[in-house]
């Protein structure tokens, strides 16, 4: 059976992320690869029930310090795997780089998407194009 994969990247900068108590969505605009046809819609979407590998990078561009933290969460069929930084950095920072990986169980038909918060503070920051997200079929 084909081993599902894929590598997707934004096809521009993601500016001004919204601040408040709800997430963001990051848009994926460019698929590198997509082997299995799998990701659609800024999601994938579990073609097998199996044990999957994500891994992320995403590279905020604009950093407010006055916020109280930054997160990145990969949301996978009712969980939520959260990634948190607090951005005191004594002023703004202009970049910040958030990297992670995690392996996942997940179930024929489950999805994957990853998303960003920034609670409190000025909407100012953006995802830049040097971001990607990326996963495929362990086992």
């Amino acid at each position: 059976p084909e081993q599902p994969a894929f590598l997707v990247e934004p096809a521009s900068q993601q500016d001004d992320i919204a601040v408040g108590g709800s997430h963001t969505t990051v848009v994926w605009g460019t698929e590198v690869f997509d082997q299995g046809g799998n990701f659609a819609s800024n999601t994938f979407t579990a073609p097998v029930t199996g044990k999957y590998m994500f891994t992320f990078n995403i590279v905020w561009l604009n950093i407010d310090s006055a916020a109280s933290y930054y997160q990145v969460g990969l949301e996978v069929s009712g969980y939520d795997f959260e990634h948190e930084f607090d951005p005191d950095f004594g002023q703004d920072a202009v970049s910040f780089l958030c990297a992670g990986s995690i392996l996942v169980d997940m179930d024929a038909n489950d999805t994957c998407y990853l998303r960003v918060k920034q609670p409190n503070g000025t909407q100012q920051s953006d995802i830049g194009t040097a971001s990607y997200f990326s996963g495929y079929l362990v086992c």
